[in-house]
């Protein structure tokens, strides 16, 4: 039987030969190209007209590339920010801890320059906390008993007089400033010398000068000092200063406002003068007992 194609189908040469020629071919050529370099144009050519295929088959990977570093970017940005913003944090704490230090360290050197001027045996104390009594201004100091605090001892900043000890325990002591409505202080005008008792006023952060005459020679700016009258607060201590003085009321007497000088809002550091209710040191200064050596081994 013929099996063989119809006249129809005939491809020509058989596969093998079709093969062998083409293989031969291509040995040719490139013999041919490795020395005379005949082919060079036509690759150029070829490689132009099928680089924006490259391009365009390159462009998902590019595309993938772009995105991962994208996202790597973004990562190690926000790594850098949130880092940053720790270092930021950490750099205003350390600010704010040294700026607190500093004014610490300003309101200590003026209350040992307070303590000088005083002459008086002192301890210096720290405000703990306000206490939780809307209708009252104390505070409650660190230093107690076993410091040698005690009831009724006055307690300065390096301005004035911010009040008195009224209350103590054996680590620390209840101070109620000038201001609270239930303490009074004998005062003196620095200016004129006349003497009256501040109270503190009903008004937050205020003191009044009671009972004094619509014809007093007082004035707005007069300064007032401790008179030392009630030998408990040494005579001279700055107290307060007169902020308005109301004439216009009926009856014999001026409503005269002051402000305290000593900054108890704003003072970490105080200073608590241990006397006693007659105004004498309750324990005898160390210089003073020192002297007073001294002068036995004299005589």
């Amino acid at each position: 039987m013929d099996r063989s194609p119809p006249p129809f189908f005939k491809q020509g040469p058989s596969a093998n030969a079709r093969l062998a020629f083409f293989a031969l071919l291509g040995i040719a050529l490139l013999i041919i190209d490795s020395r005379t370099g005949m082919l060079n144009a036509m690759r150029q050519g070829i490689g132009t007209v099928l680089y924006p295929l490259q391009r365009t088959l390159l462009v998902p990977r590019d595309v993938l590339s772009m995105g991962t570093d994208y996202l790597s970017e973004v990562t190690r940005l926000r790594a850098e920010n949130a880092e940053m913003r720790r270092v930021e944090t950490v750099n205003a704490r350390t600010l704010l801890q040294v700026e607190q230090l500093a004014q610490e360290n300003r309101q200590l050197r003026e209350l040992l320059g307070t303590r000088e001027r005083a002459a008086l045996r002192s301890v210096v104390a720290e405000v703990l906390y306000d206490t939780r009594d809307p209708f009252s201004r104390k505070l409650v100091l660190d230093k107690g008993v076993q410091q040698g605090l005690a009831i009724g001892q006055p307690v300065i900043d390096a301005q004035g007089v911010v009040g008195q000890i009224t209350r103590v325990f054996p680590l620390s002591a209840e101070l109620t400033l000038v201001t609270d409505r239930n303490m009074s202080i004998p005062v003196q005008v620095q200016r004129t010398g006349l003497r009256s008792i501040a109270f503190g006023g009903p008004d937050p952060g205020r003191m009044e000068l009671r009972y004094m005459s619509v014809n007093a020679d007082l004035k707005e700016g007069d300064q007032l000092v401790t008179s030392g009258l009630d030998t408990l607060y040494p005579p001279g201590l700055p107290v307060g200063r007169i902020v308005s003085v109301d004439r216009s009321k009926t009856g014999n007497f001026a409503r005269v406002v002051a402000e305290p000088i000593a900054g108890a809002e704003r003072s970490r550091m105080l200073l608590v003068l241990l006397l006693d209710k007659t105004g004498i040191p309750a324990i005898p200064a160390p210089e003073a007992s020192e002297s007073g050596r001294k002068r036995a081994r004299k005589d």
